[in-house]
């Protein structure tokens, strides 16, 4: 028998021996004297018995997994956070009573609440010939055709399009707002690259356009 075939034979063995364990979890317990032979190399020199690895394993996964419930912890208490702004706001644009002052409760609420660096609404006409000889709509073709939001950097000329009175604008979330006769985008711009991300999380951004896009076609309807 070749060495190569010994090494296999000697990894079966410790597959099969492995599994076995696995299925009856057990062993060790029925088998105390086992357990009090084994020992497991430490990191520093030395070795240490099974059950001393076993709580130091444990230790490491209780660690790992408290710090993944502090994160869900603090994700969750932004997102209550978040969705009483949200609320403020929607309470904000129930009382608006014209397009006017609906735009103002968005701009206000999400530069003072959200923390928004720039805001812009824009509304574009539906008709396809008014639409095709306009330069902003142009350059959101693709958005305006979709129903979700998008996060993360903006090209040049969007920049411009939507920010051209607010300087630095590294990072954007655009709504989309489908209102009466119109659709569009809200706009949301921060001077921090990282403040909008590809993979962010948009489901209040998404509620926010379907509040905003329906207080828009209620206000739209009574012109």
């Amino acid at each position: 028998m070749t060495t190569r075939q010994v090494d296999q034979a000697d990894d079966e063995y410790e597959k099969a021996m492995a599994a076995y364990l696995m299925r009856h979890t057990d062993f060790l317990v029925r088998h105390p004297q086992v357990l009090a032979k084994l020992h497991v190399p430490h990191g520093a020199g030395g070795a240490v018995s099974l059950i001393e690895h076993q709580v130091s394993v444990l230790r490491e996964q209780l660690a790992t997994e408290r710090g993944r419930l502090n994160h869900l912890v603090h994700r969750a208490r932004d997102y209550e956070e978040l969705s009483a702004r949200l609320h403020e706001l929607t309470l904000k644009l129930i009382l608006a009573h014209d397009l006017e002052h609906a735009h103002k409760a968005l701009q206000d609420a999400l530069r003072e609440q959200f923390n928004a660096d720039a805001v812009a609404l824009k509304l574009f006409p539906l008709e396809a010939e008014r639409a095709a000889a306009d330069p902003l709509i142009g350059s959101f073709v693709d958005f305006v055709a979709r129903d979700r939001c998008v996060c993360g950097p903006l090209k040049p000329e969007q920049t411009r399009a939507l920010f051209d009175d607010t300087p630095g604008i590294q990072s954007a979330a655009l709504v989309p707002i489908n209102a009466h006769g119109q659709t569009g985008v809200l706009a949301i711009g921060s001077t921090d690259p990282a403040r909008f991300t590809p993979d962010m999380g948009t489901d209040l951004l998404e509620r926010l356009g379907a509040i905003a896009s329906a207080k828009l076609t209620d206000l739209g309807q009574r012109r």
